[in-house]
């Protein structure tokens, strides 16, 4: 499978994994593999109501706390999807997200590079 093909593989999983876990998709998911390094990349993953709590700090906070406590309770079942996909362990995993951009980042280490 080359390069391109697998990055869509992994953003079409991770769509699904955002819809079945986190409850909605974001309107953009890019996906770049770097040696042993996944990188993904959402756009747009905020609801509406997400975008209203989210004008104050408190807002923000507590969106940020939800998306946090959200994202590491399904860890498990994510990682078991990248190393379907990839045939390798997945080493770590972290979130971040931007509630003023409506981003989120998803960055994976894997247990070897990936041969592509």
């Amino acid at each position: 499978m080359i390069k391109e093909q697998l990055e869509a593989k992994i953003s079409e999983a991770v769509n699904k994994f955002e819809i079945e876990y986190i409850g909605r998709t974001a309107k953009q998911i890019k996906t770049v593999i770097i040696n042993d390094l996944i990188i993904i990349r959402l756009q747009g993953f905020l609801s509406w109501s997400e975008q209203n709590l989210a004008v104050n700090d408190e807002g923000i906070d507590l969106i940020k706390k939800i998306k946090l406590v959200l994202f590491e309770n399904s860890q498990e079942y994510l990682a078991a999807i990248i190393k379907e996909i990839t045939g390798c362990d997945v080493i770590n995993m972290y979130s971040d997200v931007c509630i003023k951009t409506g981003e989120k980042v998803i960055l994976i280490t894997l247990s070897e590079y990936l041969e592509i």
